[in-house]
Protein backbone atom coordinates (compact mmCIF):
# COMPACT_ATOMS: atom_id res chain seq x y z
CA UNK A 1 0.00 0.00 0.00
CA UNK A 2 1.21 3.71 -0.35
CA UNK A 3 0.66 7.05 0.24
CA UNK A 4 2.21 8.62 -2.61
CA UNK A 5 -0.33 10.60 -4.82
CA UNK A 6 1.46 11.02 -8.23
CA UNK A 7 -1.15 13.42 -9.92
CA UNK A 8 -1.85 15.16 -6.92
CA UNK A 9 -4.92 14.64 -4.57
CA UNK A 10 -8.00 16.63 -5.74
CA UNK A 11 -7.99 16.08 -9.21
CA UNK A 12 -10.93 17.45 -11.52
CA UNK A 13 -12.39 15.12 -14.77
CA UNK A 14 -12.39 18.37 -16.66
CA UNK A 15 -15.04 18.93 -19.09
CA UNK A 16 -14.12 20.04 -22.37
CA UNK A 17 -15.45 23.47 -23.61
CA UNK A 18 -17.12 24.11 -26.81
CA UNK A 19 -18.57 27.39 -28.73
CA UNK A 20 -22.24 27.36 -29.43
CA UNK A 21 -21.72 25.62 -32.44
CA UNK A 22 -19.55 23.25 -31.04
CA UNK A 23 -15.92 23.96 -32.14
CA UNK A 24 -13.26 23.42 -29.37
CA UNK A 25 -13.68 26.44 -27.11
CA UNK A 26 -9.94 26.56 -26.14
CA UNK A 27 -10.24 29.75 -24.48
CA UNK A 28 -12.83 28.78 -22.20
CA UNK A 29 -10.60 25.48 -21.12
CA UNK A 30 -7.71 27.77 -20.06
CA UNK A 31 -10.70 30.28 -18.10
CA UNK A 32 -12.31 27.11 -16.47
CA UNK A 33 -8.83 25.55 -15.91
CA UNK A 34 -7.68 28.33 -13.80
CA UNK A 35 -10.94 28.45 -11.81
CA UNK A 36 -10.53 24.53 -11.07
CA UNK A 37 -6.83 25.54 -9.71
CA UNK A 38 -8.41 28.20 -8.04
CA UNK A 39 -10.86 26.21 -6.19
CA UNK A 40 -8.06 23.93 -4.61
CA UNK A 41 -7.29 21.01 -7.54
CA UNK A 42 -3.96 20.19 -8.09
CA UNK A 43 -4.35 17.74 -11.27
CA UNK A 44 -6.65 17.81 -14.40
CA UNK A 45 -8.00 15.11 -16.19
CA UNK A 46 -8.40 16.07 -19.69
CA UNK A 47 -10.33 14.41 -22.42
CA UNK A 48 -11.82 11.32 -20.17
CA UNK A 49 -15.74 10.22 -20.34
CA UNK A 50 -16.58 13.77 -18.75
CA UNK A 51 -14.76 15.51 -21.27
CA UNK A 52 -16.39 13.81 -24.06
CA UNK A 53 -13.10 11.69 -25.45
CA UNK A 54 -15.37 9.58 -27.80
CA UNK A 55 -16.35 13.12 -29.94
CA UNK A 56 -13.09 14.81 -29.71
CA UNK A 57 -10.93 14.43 -32.83
CA UNK A 58 -7.26 13.35 -31.91
CA UNK A 59 -6.14 16.89 -33.25
CA UNK A 60 -8.65 18.37 -30.75
CA UNK A 61 -7.32 16.00 -28.08
CA UNK A 62 -3.91 17.41 -28.72
CA UNK A 63 -4.33 21.30 -28.92
CA UNK A 64 -6.52 20.93 -25.37
CA UNK A 65 -3.41 19.55 -23.43
CA UNK A 66 -0.89 22.48 -25.10
CA UNK A 67 -3.78 25.30 -24.07
CA UNK A 68 -4.27 24.05 -20.54
CA UNK A 69 -0.56 23.01 -20.28
CA UNK A 70 -0.33 26.51 -21.52
CA UNK A 71 -2.92 27.97 -18.71
CA UNK A 72 -1.84 26.42 -15.55
CA UNK A 73 2.22 26.05 -15.97
CA UNK A 74 3.65 23.86 -13.29
CA UNK A 75 0.91 24.27 -10.81
CA UNK A 76 -1.25 21.42 -11.25
CA UNK A 77 -0.52 18.29 -13.07
CA UNK A 78 -2.51 17.64 -16.41
CA UNK A 79 -3.57 14.31 -17.05
CA UNK A 80 -4.44 13.28 -20.60
CA UNK A 81 -6.94 10.47 -21.52
CA UNK A 82 -5.64 8.47 -24.39
CA UNK A 83 -7.55 5.68 -24.04
CA UNK A 84 -9.64 3.86 -26.82
CA UNK A 85 -11.34 0.53 -28.38
CA UNK A 86 -7.77 0.17 -30.36
CA UNK A 87 -4.31 -0.77 -28.72
CA UNK A 88 -2.85 1.43 -31.80
CA UNK A 89 -4.89 3.96 -31.49
CA UNK A 90 -4.36 4.50 -28.17
CA UNK A 91 -0.43 4.41 -28.49
CA UNK A 92 -0.55 6.79 -30.99
CA UNK A 93 -2.66 9.33 -28.59
CA UNK A 94 -0.06 8.69 -25.97
CA UNK A 95 2.88 9.60 -27.77
CA UNK A 96 0.65 12.81 -29.14
CA UNK A 97 -0.27 13.97 -25.64
CA UNK A 98 3.54 13.05 -24.42
CA UNK A 99 4.52 16.08 -27.12
CA UNK A 100 1.47 18.38 -26.09
CA UNK A 101 2.87 18.88 -22.75
CA UNK A 102 1.35 16.69 -20.30
CA UNK A 103 3.00 14.97 -17.06
CA UNK A 104 0.81 11.75 -17.14
CA UNK A 105 -2.04 9.53 -19.24
CA UNK A 106 -5.42 8.21 -18.49
CA UNK A 107 -6.05 4.97 -20.35
CA UNK A 108 -9.47 3.10 -19.67
CA UNK A 109 -9.65 -0.56 -20.53
CA UNK A 110 -10.59 -1.32 -24.47
CA UNK A 111 -14.35 -1.44 -24.75
CA UNK A 112 -16.69 -2.94 -27.12
CA UNK A 113 -14.70 -5.71 -27.83
CA UNK A 114 -14.28 -7.39 -24.21
CA UNK A 115 -11.15 -8.11 -24.45
CA UNK A 116 -10.44 -11.43 -22.25
CA UNK A 117 -7.67 -10.19 -19.05
CA UNK A 118 -4.41 -11.67 -20.85
CA UNK A 119 -5.24 -8.86 -23.95
CA UNK A 120 -6.22 -6.12 -21.34
CA UNK A 121 -2.96 -6.94 -19.76
CA UNK A 122 -1.09 -6.79 -23.05
CA UNK A 123 -2.98 -3.69 -24.10
CA UNK A 124 -1.67 -1.89 -21.12
CA UNK A 125 1.86 -2.74 -21.35
CA UNK A 126 1.70 -1.56 -24.73
CA UNK A 127 0.14 2.06 -23.80
CA UNK A 128 2.50 2.18 -20.88
CA UNK A 129 5.63 1.42 -23.15
CA UNK A 130 4.74 4.09 -26.00
CA UNK A 131 5.99 6.93 -23.76
CA UNK A 132 8.04 7.93 -20.60
CA UNK A 133 4.67 9.24 -18.76
CA UNK A 134 3.20 7.66 -15.37
CA UNK A 135 -0.03 5.86 -16.63
CA UNK A 136 -3.26 5.85 -14.55
CA UNK A 137 -5.43 2.85 -15.73
CA UNK A 138 -8.79 3.65 -15.66
CA UNK A 139 -10.77 0.95 -14.36
CA UNK A 140 -15.45 1.58 -15.49
CA UNK A 141 -17.06 -1.48 -16.08
CA UNK A 142 -20.29 -0.09 -16.33
CA UNK A 143 -19.07 1.81 -19.47
CA UNK A 144 -16.46 -0.84 -21.07
CA UNK A 145 -17.87 -4.13 -20.03
CA UNK A 146 -14.64 -5.28 -18.75
CA UNK A 147 -13.31 -4.96 -15.56
CA UNK A 148 -9.35 -5.28 -14.89
CA UNK A 149 -9.47 -7.77 -12.23
CA UNK A 150 -7.56 -7.14 -8.96
CA UNK A 151 -4.93 -10.07 -9.70
CA UNK A 152 -4.02 -8.71 -13.44
CA UNK A 153 -4.12 -4.92 -11.63
CA UNK A 154 -1.48 -6.31 -9.39
CA UNK A 155 0.43 -7.97 -12.70
CA UNK A 156 0.22 -4.81 -14.49
CA UNK A 157 0.98 -2.30 -10.90
CA UNK A 158 5.12 -4.34 -11.61
CA UNK A 159 5.50 -2.12 -14.41
CA UNK A 160 7.37 1.22 -14.03
CA UNK A 161 5.07 3.24 -15.63
CA UNK A 162 1.78 1.88 -14.26
CA UNK A 163 1.78 4.20 -10.96
CA UNK A 164 -2.21 4.73 -10.38
CA UNK A 165 -6.15 3.83 -11.03
CA UNK A 166 -9.07 5.85 -11.41
CA UNK A 167 -11.27 3.69 -9.79
CA UNK A 168 -14.99 3.19 -10.96
CA UNK A 169 -15.81 0.20 -10.15
CA UNK A 170 -18.29 0.20 -7.39
CA UNK A 171 -16.29 -2.83 -5.86
CA UNK A 172 -14.59 -1.69 -2.48
CA UNK A 173 -13.63 -5.08 -1.41
CA UNK A 174 -11.58 -5.75 -4.68
CA UNK A 175 -10.19 -2.31 -4.23
CA UNK A 176 -8.87 -2.62 -1.16
CA UNK A 177 -7.50 -6.22 -2.11
CA UNK A 178 -5.19 -4.56 -5.04
CA UNK A 179 -4.12 -2.03 -2.60
CA UNK A 180 -2.84 -4.06 -0.02
CA UNK A 181 -0.45 -6.07 -2.51
CA UNK A 182 0.77 -2.83 -4.57
CA UNK A 183 1.91 0.09 -4.91
CA UNK A 184 -0.56 2.04 -7.20
CA UNK A 185 -2.22 5.42 -6.09
CA UNK A 186 -5.61 4.91 -6.08
CA UNK A 187 -8.21 7.56 -6.95
CA UNK A 188 -11.59 7.31 -7.04
CA UNK A 189 -13.76 8.26 -10.12
CA UNK A 190 -17.00 7.78 -8.43
CA UNK A 191 -18.01 11.22 -6.28
CA UNK A 192 -19.80 9.95 -3.22
CA UNK A 193 -16.73 7.48 -2.36
CA UNK A 194 -14.19 10.70 -2.15
CA UNK A 195 -14.12 10.69 1.59
CA UNK A 196 -14.28 6.51 1.85
CA UNK A 197 -11.28 5.71 0.21
CA UNK A 198 -9.20 8.41 0.76
CA UNK A 199 -9.95 7.10 4.36
CA UNK A 200 -8.59 3.84 3.61
CA UNK A 201 -5.79 4.86 1.72
CA UNK A 202 -6.35 6.52 -1.14
CA UNK A 203 -4.40 8.65 -3.16
CA UNK A 204 -7.45 11.34 -3.63
CA UNK A 205 -10.40 11.97 -6.32
CA UNK A 206 -10.63 12.33 -9.97
CA UNK A 207 -13.96 14.19 -9.92
CA UNK A 208 -16.52 15.12 -12.15
CA UNK A 209 -19.18 17.75 -9.86
CA UNK A 210 -15.57 19.41 -9.08
CA UNK A 211 -16.12 20.97 -12.21
CA UNK A 212 -18.65 23.27 -10.76
CA UNK A 213 -17.66 22.89 -6.58
CA UNK A 214 -13.80 22.40 -6.90
CA UNK A 215 -13.56 24.18 -3.36
CA UNK A 216 -16.08 22.12 -1.19
CA UNK A 217 -14.51 18.69 -2.67
CA UNK A 218 -11.36 19.83 -1.89
CA UNK A 219 -12.50 20.57 1.93
CA UNK A 220 -13.28 17.01 2.20
CA UNK A 221 -9.99 15.52 2.61
CA UNK A 222 -8.25 18.58 3.81
CA UNK A 223 -10.81 18.37 6.96
CA UNK A 224 -9.20 14.59 6.77
CA UNK A 225 -6.18 15.25 6.77
CA UNK A 226 -6.27 17.68 9.77
CA UNK A 227 -7.58 14.96 12.03
CA UNK A 228 -11.19 16.13 12.03
CA UNK A 229 -13.24 13.02 10.89
CA UNK A 230 -16.66 14.44 11.88
CA UNK A 231 -16.14 17.61 9.60
CA UNK A 232 -15.14 15.64 6.68
CA UNK A 233 -18.09 13.10 7.09
CA UNK A 234 -20.11 16.20 7.34
CA UNK A 235 -18.82 17.79 4.11
CA UNK A 236 -19.24 14.57 2.26
CA UNK A 237 -22.91 14.23 3.43
CA UNK A 238 -23.70 17.69 2.50
CA UNK A 239 -22.45 16.99 -1.24
CA UNK A 240 -25.11 14.10 -1.61
CA UNK A 241 -27.67 15.65 -3.33
CA UNK A 242 -25.65 17.56 -6.19
CA UNK A 243 -23.61 14.45 -6.59
CA UNK A 244 -26.93 12.57 -6.79
CA UNK A 245 -28.59 14.62 -9.47
CA UNK A 246 -25.22 15.36 -11.55
CA UNK A 247 -24.30 11.35 -11.54
CA UNK A 248 -27.29 9.13 -10.75
CA UNK A 249 -29.84 10.83 -12.34
CA UNK A 250 -30.23 8.88 -15.59
CA UNK A 251 -28.15 11.58 -17.53
CA UNK A 252 -24.44 11.41 -17.97
CA UNK A 253 -22.30 13.41 -15.70
CA UNK A 254 -20.91 15.60 -18.91
CA UNK A 255 -24.66 16.31 -20.00
CA UNK A 256 -24.97 17.55 -15.87
CA UNK A 257 -21.96 19.25 -15.20
CA UNK A 258 -22.34 21.23 -18.31
CA UNK A 259 -25.57 22.50 -18.27
CA UNK A 260 -24.92 23.54 -14.35
CA UNK A 261 -21.24 25.57 -15.76
CA UNK A 262 -23.36 27.03 -18.39
CA UNK A 263 -26.10 27.87 -15.98
CA UNK A 264 -23.81 29.52 -13.97
CA UNK A 265 -21.75 31.76 -17.02
CA UNK A 266 -18.93 28.99 -17.08
CA UNK A 267 -17.28 27.82 -19.65
CA UNK A 268 -19.11 24.78 -20.67
CA UNK A 269 -20.83 24.90 -24.11
CA UNK A 270 -23.01 22.44 -25.88
CA UNK A 271 -22.54 18.59 -25.33
CA UNK A 272 -21.98 16.68 -28.76
CA UNK A 273 -24.06 14.31 -29.99
CA UNK A 274 -25.08 11.75 -29.29
CA UNK A 275 -25.64 13.31 -25.96
CA UNK A 276 -27.89 15.72 -25.52
CA UNK A 277 -28.96 18.61 -23.41
CA UNK A 278 -30.17 19.15 -20.24
CA UNK A 279 -34.03 20.46 -20.25
CA UNK A 280 -34.91 23.01 -18.15
CA UNK A 281 -36.44 21.17 -14.89
CA UNK A 282 -33.37 19.27 -14.84
CA UNK A 283 -31.27 22.29 -14.92
CA UNK A 284 -33.81 24.15 -12.39
CA UNK A 285 -32.86 21.22 -9.91
CA UNK A 286 -29.24 21.22 -10.39
CA UNK A 287 -29.48 24.62 -9.67
CA UNK A 288 -31.34 24.78 -7.08
CA UNK A 289 -29.04 21.72 -5.13
CA UNK A 290 -26.09 23.79 -6.35
CA UNK A 291 -28.07 26.93 -4.25
CA UNK A 292 -28.09 24.78 -1.07
CA UNK A 293 -25.03 23.58 -1.18
CA UNK A 294 -23.42 27.02 -1.79
CA UNK A 295 -25.62 28.37 0.93
CA UNK A 296 -23.77 25.73 3.65
CA UNK A 297 -20.24 26.79 2.24
CA UNK A 298 -20.84 30.25 3.36
CA UNK A 299 -22.41 29.55 6.41
CA UNK A 300 -19.33 27.30 7.35
CA UNK A 301 -16.52 29.00 6.02
CA UNK A 302 -16.00 26.42 3.67
CA UNK A 303 -14.24 28.81 1.02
Amino acid sequence: MTTTTPFGRALCAMVTPFTPTGALDLDGAQRLAERLLAGGCDGLVLSGTTGESPTTTDAEKAALVRAVREAVGDRAAVVAGIGTADTRHSVELARAAEKAGADGLLAVTPYYSRPPQDAVEAHFHEVADATGLPLMLYDIPGRTGTRIEPDTMVRLAAHPRVVAVKDCTYDLLGTQKVMARTELAYYTGCDEYVLALYAIGGAGYVSTVANVTPRHFRSIIDAFDAGDTREAARLQQLATPLVELMMASGLPGTVTAKALLNSLGLPAGPVRPPLRPADSPVVGGLRAAYARLAAYEEEFSVS
